[in-house]
């Protein structure tokens, strides 16, 4: 028979004190005695009493846990933002309770439900590559739960606060590395065009390659909807059959630009010497690849840490009524063979 869960009512039967005695001892309360606190804590520790979490948050109306849902948990760059998460969240007092939305609509809108049925006090979130429609957030809002966007933000009336890396900027300074490294006609394999991340970095590309006067041509932009290894093989594929080849492409992730170098290698090619290859966001396997690929590298744990940090700080806010901000990160370029031109 299962043993039932020693409460504070049994810890002062025990010792034969008041039940508000034994909360505050537990509590470290400076009206209790330290001996009266040394009995309580050595009898709940004998006795492997645990607090009734569901009761606390039921007399604070707080549960102290915060939601997060990603789009892949086992993607490089969210993995390290969840380690920037819970470092922030646990020094605070806070447990994470994390979804993966799988790149999935609708089961990012059943894990927000999910989340919210366990009364997280406010949610973290980057949507899936699916989404287009935001109710489901602004159904958090109407319940005034407090709602942090990172790396993926809506561009729509949810206001909220959001954490993101200047992916515009970043762009642009990938086609003006790649013109240093002398490689003058450059192609991007652009991302999903309903996330304003891939929209910034394919309107960044557009303002280098203006900047610099380099040719251009409508066909030098593929688009790679799912963004993965298959559809960077594929573009790049389409990329070769063009009259005036490319010599550099810059992919909107690095997945995406491995597909691309299999492609060129597959075409006989070599890397860079035919064709550059630029990725976006720095995997573990940039450095793996052969040549290694040159890549900007995405601050996953600095923009975890500051995810968590604003919303804390909005979910202790009280009464004040903190207004939205837009926090934006820098990136670094992590130049490795992929770029490098023996011809300047």
């Amino acid at each position: 028979m299962k043993q039932s869960a020693v409460t504070i009512k049994d810890l002062a039967k025990e010792l034969g004190i008041s039940p508000s005695t034994v909360s505050r001892a537990l509590k470290d309360h400076p009206d209790i005695s330290p001996e009266t606190k040394r009995l309580v804590n050595a009898l709940a520790e004998k006795l492997d009493y645990e607090p009734n979490t569901i009761a606390m948050s039921l007399r604070s109306k707080r549960t102290n846990t915060i939601g997060v849902i990603i789009p892949e948990i086992v993607h490089f760059f969210f993995s390290t933002v969840i380690s920037g998460i819970e470092e922030v969240a646990y020094k605070k007092g806070y447990t994470v309770m994390f979804c993966q939305s799988n790149e999935d609509y609708e089961k990012e809108v059943i894990d927000t439900k999910a989340l919210l049925a366990h009364r997280v006090d406010g949610l973290l979130i980057s949507y899936s590559k699916e989404t287009t429609n935001f109710d489901h957030f602004r159904e958090i809002q109407r319940k005034n739960i407090p709602l942090v966007f990172f790396d993926r933000v809506p561009t729509d009336e949810l206001h909220c606060s959001t954490i993101t890396i200047n992916d515009f900027e970043s762009a642009e300074s990938a086609v003006d590395h790649l013109v240093i490294e002398n490689h003058l006609r450059i192609a991007h394999l652009a991302g999903p065009q309903n996330l304003n991340i891939s929209k910034q970095r394919l309107a960044g590309y557009k303002r280098g390659i203006e900047k610099h006067k380099l040719y251009f041509e409508e066909g030098y932009v593929q688009y790679c909807g799912k963004g993965d290894f298959e559809e960077g093989y594929r573009c790049t594929n389409e990329l070769l059959k063009l009259s005036e080849r490319p010599n550099a492409i810059f992919a909107n992730n690095d997945v995406a630009a491995y597909g691309a170098m299999k492609a060129i290698k597959d075409a006989g090619l070599k890397i860079p010497e035919d064709i550059a290859i630029m990725g976006f966001s720095n995997w573990q396997f940039a450095s793996l690849t052969e040549p290694q690929l040159t890549s900007i590298a995405q601050p996953g744990i600095e923009m975890g840490k500051a995810a968590a940090r604003r919303l804390i700080l909005e979910l202790e806010a009280k009464d004040e009524d903190l207004p939205p901000v837009d926090q934006v990160l820098k990136t670094d370029i992590i130049v490795r063979g992929s770029t490098l031109s023996t011809q300047k």
